[in-house]
């Protein structure tokens, strides 16, 4: 029973770290333009060759 002293603020912490972490990508607009990777990748124009100096 005394392990839960350590666990309870230890699992608190990494949550709040895991949402402040989550509010830092949405605040930098990771998630501003999901369809258009979703496009991209479905689309059959590829670039396979390395780009040329």
């Amino acid at each position: 029973m005394n392990i839960l002293t350590y666990l309870i603020p230890i699992s608190l912490v990494l949550g709040g770290l895991g949402l402040a972490f989550f509010v830092f990508t949405l605040r930098a607009n990771q998630y501003e333009d999901p369809e258009g990777d979703a496009r991209r990748i479905l689309s059959g124009d590829y670039d396979d060759r390395p780009k040329q100096d």
